[in-house]
């Protein structure tokens, strides 16, 4: 298996009106390397109202590694690694929600506001394989990263 088993790691938020656009921007680099470029699309509401969409898609093997690091950090960890089953598609891509107000803090936690995607490696790429390798690569992050 690669050492780090995904294609790449695509995370998602919106901007709302009433939101501050650099406070959302710090909320979703809490994720992310420093050098990873945000791009941002402007978009329109049901009625007129400006949203703004920032994404990143990251592919090296460090940058994803710094994502999943920082996942590492979830209390809700061992509650993320029993629910890889339904977290990861047929297509082997693992989707998860995180909370926007706490990564603006710092803080990493599940939730509502950023959408984590990524394509896991999976071959033959089965939903089953995938969920392996994910749980394999998540867990031994965290364990390098608790010093296991």
């Amino acid at each position: 298996m690669p050492q780090i088993p995904l294609h790449y790691v695509d995370l998602r938020t919106f901007c709302y009106a009433t939101e501050d656009d650099k406070r959302v921007e710090e909320a979703l680099r809490t994720y992310l390397p420093e050098e990873v470029d945000l791009e941002r699309a402007e978009s329109e509401g049901h009625y007129g109202d400006r949203i703004l969409v920032l994404s990143a898609r990251v592919e090296r093997a460090d940058e994803i590694r710094h994502v999943l690091s920082r996942l590492s950090e979830l209390e809700e960890f061992d509650r993320l690694l029993r629910e890889l089953d339904q977290r990861v598609t047929e297509n082997c891509e693992l989707f998860l929600r995180l909370d926007k107000q706490a990564a603006f803090n710092g803080e990493v936690a599940l939730g509502d506001g950023i959408t984590f995607r990524a394509k896991v490696e999976a071959y033959p790429a089965k939903k089953e394989r995938a969920v392996e390798n994910a749980r394999e690569v998540l867990q031994r992050i965290h364990d390098e990263d608790v010093g296991n």
